[in-house]
C-alpha cells in the first residue's frame, strides 16, 4: 500500500469514528437535564400515559399543592425494555396510570425550567409504590444491591 492510499484511510476512520460519537453524543442526557437536588413531592391525577421509547411520558395534574399546581408532563427514567425487565408491561402500566387515577408524583424539575419534569417515584393512593425507587427529598439515599 503507497503512503498516499494510507493516508486516505486514516482519514476515513478518523471520520467515521468522529460520526460515530457524535451519534452516541446526541442522546439527551436524561440525568443531565434535570436538577434532582430540587426534587419535590405533590398528590396528582393522571390525565395521560405514554409507553413509547426512548422514555415512556406521563401528563398529570397537580391541583393541592399551590407551590406546583399545573399541569405537567414527565419523563420516567427507565426505557421500555428496563419496564418490561421490572414486569411493567404496556398493558400493566396502562391499566395502572390510566387517565383519573390518583398518585403521589416525586419528581425533578428540567433545569431549562417549565413544567416538565423527571419522574423519580410513582405512588398509588394506597401509598404502593407503582414505579421508581428513587428516595423522596430529604430522605437518605437507598443502598445499591
Amino acid at each position: 500500500m503507497t503512503r498516499s492510499h494510507a493516508a486516505v484511510w486514516c482519514v476515513v476512520a478518523v471520520l467515521g469514528g468522529v460520526t460515530a460519537s457524535r451519534s452516541l453524543a446526541a442522546h439527551h442526557g436524561t440525568l443531565v437535564s434535570y436538577d434532582r437536588e430540587k426534587a419535590w413531592t405533590a398528590k396528582a391525577v393522571v390525565t395521560e400515559f405514554r409507553y413509547v421509547n426512548p422514555h415512556a411520558q406521563l401528563y398529570f395534574d397537580v391541583t393541592e399543592d399551590k407551590t406546583h399546581a399545573g399541569q405537567w408532563s414527565g419523563e420516567l427514567l427507565p426505557n421500555p425494555a428496563q419496564l418490561i425487565a421490572s414486569g411493567w408491561t404496556r398493558k400493566r402500566s396502562l391499566e395502572a396510570l390510566k387517565a383519573g387515577t390518583a398518585i403521589t408524583v416525586t419528581v425533578a424539575p428540567a433545569r431549562a425550567g417549565g413544567m416538565v419534569v423527571l419522574i423519580m417515584r410513582i405512588l398509588n393512593e394506597k401509598g404502593e409504590e407503582l414505579l421508581g425507587g428513587a428516595p423522596p427529598p430529604g430522605a437518605p439515599a437507598r443502598p445499591l444491591p
